[in-house]
């Protein structure tokens, strides 16, 4: 499988007055192209800061970030600038959806800033609209949609620039439980066309909708397993569907009472 990231020894440290503070120390990783992988850990693991150097938002202290053959850590401010317009799709937990602007334009934002589609934004946008199954709200703004309306078209302007891969952050983090399922099966099927897609999450279910889960504690990769080999996982699993069976025969007593 062709690695669309590659990762070798990336550490991040921060100084915090006379502490230095290893927020990733010595991480390695692959992603191969069409994957869908979760990233977890607890806060302080490190998983924000991988994120955040996965989408060139910030540069290792040191070690290696090749992202499609391109050495990322060797890059200035304005290549990066480049790759994270080109390359890289982003879904965050708050939407970041301009509230004055339709979901048309808030989908073409990106292109605009594209040397190599601004002049195709606005077909580009309604194409990423119909396929998040937003075609009916083009012209309607953030506070005419929906939570999960919202993050669909936040979904749109990630997938507008054609990415290789898409890079969400606790993308349900402000859904319900229903809508929660709708945006992941609509990862699901993103992924099934062949899109990259990494995820951070700190929820087993979330997480379980991925073909893969690296745990990150301390700075480091803690493990790096299928998800239905993930042993963490299976126990979460196998106590979850404990709970539902309980929850279940409770309900049918109740009703049995409640039968005249």
């Amino acid at each position: 499988m062709t690695a669309t990231i590659s990762v070798r020894g990336l550490r991040k440290y921060y100084r915090m007055g006379t502490e230095v503070v290893r927020a990733l120390d010595g991480v390695d990783l692959e992603i191969g192209k069409g994957e869908f992988v979760a990233i977890m850990g607890q806060s302080g693991s490190g998983k924000s800061t991988l994120m955040n150097i996965l989408g060139c938002l910030d540069k290792p202290t040191s070690g290696e970030y090749v992202l499609n053959g391109r050495p990322t850590h060797e890059m200035g401010g304005f290549e990066l600038a480049r790759v994270r317009n080109e390359e890289i799709g982003f879904v965050f937990q708050t939407f970041e959806l301009l509230s004055r602007a339709t979901a048309l334009k808030n989908t073409m934002l990106p292109l605009l800033y594209s040397r190599r589609r601004w002049w195709g934004a606005r077909s580009a946008a309604k194409d990423a609209l119909h396929r998040v199954g937003l075609g009916d709200r083009m012209g309607h703004k953030p506070n005419q949609m929906s939570g999960g309306q919202r993050q669909r078209v936040a979904i749109a302007r990630a997938l507008v620039n054609t990415p290789s891969i898409i890079l969400a952050d606790e993308p349900t983090g402000n859904l319900d439980s229903a809508t929660s399922r709708e945006i992941l099966a609509l990862f699901e099927a993103l992924h099934r066309e062949g899109q990259t897609i990494v995820i951070v999450t700190h929820e087993e279910d979330i997480a379980g909708h991925a073909e893969r889960i690296v745990r990150l504690r301390d700075g480091r990769v803690l493990s790096d397993l299928p998800t239905h080999a993930d042993p963490v996982h299976r126990a979460w699993m196998e106590q979850a569907a404990v709970q539902l069976t309980a929850l279940a025969g409770r309900a049918a007593a109740a009703a049995g009472e409640a039968a005249p």
